[in-house]
């Protein structure tokens, strides 16, 4: 019977027909409606894909909470005693507040989603008999993939073919070293990757070569699935991530003890205790930060929309933190601060004369080289055609970044070439001989070495990039090529090239310098070549290091030349990741811009991983950011967006912590001299409410180009100072105003909860206008969003009392007189703490940019 996937754990090791046999599988590929049909038995190609629940339950889960539960208990038992309406009122004011929140963070992340998977990863796979890209989470057992290096291995498969294939296995097996596959290899157990020559497993990479592999399983089934819990180990909490964890915690711990305390207070003074302990409870509610979860994911993912725009796909929404907080940025040179479109332009011999043999055997090594083409090959077969047909291909050693050089054996009949190119430096460390006139060898002797890095050095001055070409005569019996063979090779010339210096780059690099962004340039390249391209930039070389000299240099001796280098040239990806990593030891945000299959350890060591839609599959799957444009100028965007994103969410955990510090102060003394609740608990809840929607539209507000001139880094202990000063100054001011409520309008109960209701929720919502920026509040405009729902909150808030509704809540209407006296109080309270946030920000705080001593001089 015909199986739509293999169980067996034999697979790896079974003939090519009988898997596609055991599959129902042909070369040709799966129909489309086959494809569905399996994809509705084994679901989406992911390990451990999470099963989405319905909306309905993830709504009914956000009740789950301890303390809305426990309001809902409360509430009942009062319901119980026959107080029905005030079950109906918490029960209702409780579903609008998680209502509220839900459809926020859906939102939200049902945004992001969308974008992420615009960038997902795609794969080349037979539908139909036709060959399509499509996203590697939709394929199934079954369907024939294509393979080329740099491609990340989208599931476990058997070969069908493989020509000169390596694999990088690591993460499953933990060996560096890249495998060898073979589609007629006899392949080991299916289970252990590292014995399957026959099998490609998900998960692992393509380093060099190209195949053709029938799926055979998909998601949980595969290696990497059964792994998953241990490899898919979500990434460690950003600096942001933490400090909002902590901030919540604080104020959790304020609450529970405030609680506690005024329920304790009026269970000592004899009141009510179901009505104390649903005041509590309530308190609890409209103290905890519950809307701090939702603000701080659609502050985020606002931000990555508008980056959208700006073509740039946020994959991960704490990289929009960390982008906002970067403030080294590490790049390569091609591509970025260059054109990427690389030209042949000269083959010189040993004496810097044009030579057509160099460009012949230039030629072979590109065309038949089966691993990464890079733009250095793709200008070599686009310089002019050459009829090679005569010759074949033997066999290959690919590409690696520590030789830095790709060796290729070919044959004509008459003679078998060994034909190696790659870095100067490594080509002719490997010479022993170089081709003089008439095609006479010669041996490389150090005046002719001399001569030759000569010629190398001019060509570097004069912003020329350079691969060095030699050979060895092989014999006819020799029939594969080894790492052995690249030695005593005869060195023929140099291939040069011109990669100009891209005109936005200048512009680009100047933007990011003055935004508090230091660029470090990390490449594979030569100092010389790579200086031009800087003063082509305007870019000064404070300090270069090679990558021989990294090797020469302590971890403690490269921390301590970072600031003064600002090059590191002729670097393996070992070399760029250990730069990243030294950066961070030194307490920098680094971002890394890159998009080789030699920049994915780099890319996962970055605080920002930031890759191009073009790039390596490896590459593309490590980054957190994703430009749609290899531009600069599109990176200065993504960190101006960043910190506005960073900037937004502070505004909110400064308003809301200072006000809510204030509160329970206030809380706390209130219930030490009144007789009754200062507010009822639905009271209490409804101001909640009000105050969660006026604060929506913090995540759209505008910030001010001072607030983002420098990195946005988190700051706990300024929220925590603000949070001391604020907070005090918002409790007197409550304590003034239960003064006047008390002594000037004679407020018995019902009218000191309804003035301090209107009171409270009028100063908590407007403050925000002074909060929201530094600058003077009638000198920066706030988002017409964010006005409209604060003084729509307001608004209502104060003329609640005097509606039908009233009665529902236990308000009562104030006096004409209380409306003035309303008004003078909260301009009042707005000047007391625009003073206070200029001493602030003056003295404990200064601005961003200004160092404290100048600061306080001002």
């Amino acid at each position: 019977m015909v199986e739509d996937s293999v169980t067996d754990e034999s697979w790896s090791r079974q003939p090519i027909a009988a898997v596609l046999e055991t599959l129902g599988a042909t070369p040709a590929g799966l129909s489309r409606t086959e494809v569905e049909a399996r994809r509705r038995r084994h679901g989406l190609n992911q390990p451990r894909a999470p099963r989405r629940r319905p909306l309905w339950l993830r709504f009914l889960t956000r009740f789950l909470s301890p303390l809305v539960l426990i309001l809902l208990f409360a509430s009942g038992l009062s319901a119980a005693t026959g107080n029905l309406a005030s079950f109906v009122i918490v029960l209702v004011m409780v579903v609008l507040s998680v209502t509220l929140d839900f459809v926020q963070e859906m939102r939200a992340e049902n945004a992001v989603e969308a974008l992420r998977r615009t960038v997902a990863v795609r794969v080349q796979v037979r539908r139909d008999g036709v060959e399509v890209s499509e996203p590697a989470d939709q394929l199934v057992p079954g369907d024939v993939v294509r393979l080329a290096a740099g491609d990340l291995v989208p599931a476990d498969g058997r070969l069908l073919e493989a020509r000169d294939l390596f694999v990088n296995q690591a993460m499953l097996t933990g060996e560096p070293y890249p495998v060898e596959k073979r589609a007629a290899a006899p392949a080991g157990d299916a289970g252990d990757a590292g014995e399957a020559p026959a099998a490609v497993f998900m998960g692992t990479s393509v380093i060099s070569g190209s195949a053709v592999a029938v799926v055979c399983r998909t998601g949980d089934a595969t290696a990497f699935g059964q792994l998953s819990g241990t490899l898919q180990a979500p990434p460690p909490p950003t600096a942001f991530e933490l400090g909002i964890r902590q901030f919540g915690f604080l104020i959790l711990r304020l609450t529970i003890f405030l609680v506690l305390f005024v329920l304790a207070v009026n269970v000592l003074f004899h009141r009510p205790w179901l009505e104390s302990l649903m005041f509590a409870l309530a308190l609890a509610v409209g103290l905890t930060p519950e809307l701090l979860p939702m603000i701080v994911t659609v502050t985020l993912a606002r931000g990555a929309m508008r980056l959208a725009k700006r073509r740039v796909i946020v994959k991960r929404l704490a990289a929009m933190h960390n982008v906002g907080a970067m403030d080294v940025l590490c790049t390569d040179k091609t591509g970025t601060l260059t054109e990427a479109t690389i030209r042949m332009v000269r083959h010189l011999d040993f004496r810097g004369a044009e030579n057509e043999r160099v460009f012949r055997l230039a030629y072979l090594n590109s065309h038949f080289e089966s691993g990464i083409k890079s733009p250095l090959d793709e200008a070599i077969l686009a310089f002019r055609d050459l009829d090679v047909s005569k010759w074949r291909k033997i066999d290959e050693v690919p590409f690696d970044f520590e030789r830095r050089r790709v060796s290729v054996l070919v044959g004509d009949g008459a003679e078998r070439l060994l034909v190696v190119k790659g870095a100067p430096e490594d080509v002719l460390r490997q010479s022993t001989h170089y081709e003089g006139e008439g095609g006479v060898e010669r041996p490389l002797d150090p005046a002719a070495r001399a001569e030759l890095d000569a010629l190398f050095q001019r060509l570097g001055e004069d912003g020329f990039r350079v691969l060095a070409i030699a050979s060895k005569a092989m014999g006819p019996e020799h029939a594969s090529a080894a790492l052995g063979d690249e030695s005593e090779l005869a060195f023929a010339g140099y291939a040069v090239f011109l990669d100009p210096p891209k005109a936005s780059a200048m512009t680009a690099l100047h933007e990011l310098t003055g935004a508090g962004v230091a660029v470090r340039i990390l490449t594979g390249d030569n100092e010389r070549v790579t200086r031009h391209v800087c003063a082509e930039l305007g870019l000064t070389v404070t300090g270069l290091i090679t990558g021989d000299d990294l090797r020469a240099m302590s971890e403690e001796a490269l921390r301590a030349r970072l600031p003064k280098v600002n090059v590191f040239c002729r670097v393996t990806p070992a070399q760029k990741e250990r730069v990243l990593l030294a950066f961070k030891r030194s307490g920098r945000v680094v971002g890394f811009l890159g998009d080789g299959i030699n920049d994915a350890s780099a890319l996962h060591a970055a605080d920002v991983g930031i890759s191009v839609d073009s790039a390596a599959d490896v590459a593309k799957e490590a980054a957190g950011l994703i430009l749609l444009e290899q531009d600069l100028s599109v990176v200065h965007e993504a960190v101006m967006e960043g910190r506005r994103t960073v900037q937004n969410v502070t505004k909110y955990i400064l308003m809301g912590s200072s006000s809510n510090f204030g509160n329970m102060f206030s809380m706390a003394g209130a219930s030490l001299f009144l007789p009754f609740l200062p507010m009822l608990p639905t009271q209490v809840l409804l101001n909640n409410l009000l105050y969660d929607a006026s604060e929506a539209g913090v995540p759209l507000d505008t910030v001010e180009a001072e607030a983002l001139a420098l990195p946005a880094q988190w700051d706990l202990r300024l929220i925590q100072r603000f949070m001391l000063v604020l907070g005090p100054v918002s409790s007197l001011f409550d304590f003034l105003t239960f003064y006047a409520l008390l002594h000037l309008f004679d407020a018995g109960e019902g009218l000191f909860q309804t003035g301090w209701f209107v009171e409270s929720l009028a100063t908590q919502v407007l403050v925000i206008f002074v909060i929201r920026t530094r600058r003077s509040p009638w000198r920066s405009r706030p988002n017409a969003a964010l006005a409209g729902l604060t003084l729509g909150v307001a608004v209502i808030g104060a003329l609640l009392p005097l509606t039908p509704l009233a009665s529902f809540f236990g308000f009562v209407a104030p006096p004409a007189s209380f409306y003035l006296f309303l008004v003078a109080a909260v301009v009042t309270y707005l000047v007391l703490v625009e003073i206070v946030k200029r001493l602030f920000f003056r003295y404990v705080a200064p601005r961003p940019g200004v160092p404290r001593r100048a600061a306080s001089r001002r």
